[in-house]
């Protein structure tokens, strides 16, 4: 009898190890691989909404090259840097690094103009020189719908945290009428100065006459304090060539400091203020109803209600009979 013939499985390995399946869980339907995916990208798409929304609304605050912003973007209504002020700034920085962002608006990709912070600027600018920092500048983006908000910001800014002489807050309002921000200085005084009372809009508006006569012949113009800004504006209405004059005498003097300044200015004002004096005892009440005047000898002038045609010929006829002085 013939033995059977004992079969046997076939070789598992012969087309490869069996993949192992005990780890692996049930399949993946692949509906969900794409929810997952949209998912995720939905969700990257409103961070990057927020982000966009943060840095647009100004809540968000970039890290700028020194070389990305535009420091005369507006003109500054800061005329000296370097002062005691400025170098505990730079001071402040160097110690504790920047703590209050700047504020700029962006002109394209990648450019910025400054709208307020400038002295911070300079000072980081100062301290990069020295290899003291980065030159990074932290910024707000601000979007100003016109000109005339981004110089309120500006004026507003420096206001707050330290406050503008009268010179520079007049100059910035000159300057922002000639730029065409505003079309007249009342205007621009109202606007820039809102929040000032109306006697320190008044006072700065009597700045005015002096940064147009003055501005850039002036050194020192900052140091200039209300009482003599005051009587040197009071001097340019009286005296066309006060203003001539002064600008003469500062071109030739040079003068190296704000007191040697102001000593050029006073030596102009005291003869005005001497002409002034005069031109107050030049008149006499004779009674009521009838004034004497006079400019200078040999003038005599008679006004008044009660000077009557009259009055007159008994003054002349009086006069007359005068004995002639020998």
């Amino acid at each position: 009898m013939a033995k059977r013939k004992r079969l046997t499985p076939a070789n598992p390995n012969i087309f490869g190890a069996a993949p192992e399946t005990k780890s692996m869980g049930p399949p993946r339907a692949p509906i969900a691989d794409i929810a997952a995916d949209a998912s995720a990208t939905a969700a990257l798409d409103q961070i990057s909404q927020e982000l966009a929304q943060a840095r647009e609304s100004g809540r968000m605050v970039l890290s700028l090259e020194l070389d990305q912003i535009q420091l005369d973007y507006l003109v500054r209504d800061r005329i000296v840097a370097q002062d005691a002020d400025m170098q505990a700034l730079v001071a402040s920085i160097a110690a504790r690094g920047q703590q209050n962002p700047i504020e700029v608006a962006e002109l394209s990709p990648g450019r910025y103009g400054l709208i307020s912070g400038w002295r911070r600027c300079q000072a980081i600018a100062t301290l990069a020189r020295d290899g003291q920092h980065d030159g990074q500048v932290l910024a707000l983006l601000r979007r100003p719908a016109e000109a005339s908000e981004a110089y309120l910001a500006m004026v507003e800014e420096n206001e707050i945290r330290a406050g503008l002489s009268y010179f520079e807050r007049a100059r910035i309002a000159v300057k922002a009428v000639k730029q065409g921000v505003f079309e007249t200085q009342k205007a621009a005084l109202l606007s820039l100065f809102h929040t000032a009372s109306r006697p320190k809009r008044s006072k700065i508006r009597s700045f005015v006459p002096l940064v147009e006569a003055f501005d850039g012949v002036l050194t020192f113009p900052h140091l200039i304090g209300e009482r003599l800004g005051l009587r040197m504006s009071a001097a340019l209405e009286a005296d066309p060539k006060f203003g001539p004059a002064l600008r003469t005498h500062l071109m030739k003097a040079r003068p190296a400091d704000a007191e040697a300044e102001k000593a050029v200015i006073e030596t102009l004002l005291k003869p005005a203020k001497t002409g002034s004096n005069k031109a107050e005892k030049t008149s006499m009440t004779l009674r009521a109803g009838l004034k004497a005047q006079w400019q200078k000898p040999g003038e005599l002038r008679l006004s008044g209600p009660d000077l009557t045609p009259a009055l007159r010929q008994e003054i002349l006829d009086f006069v007359k009979q005068m004995p002639k002085k020998p």
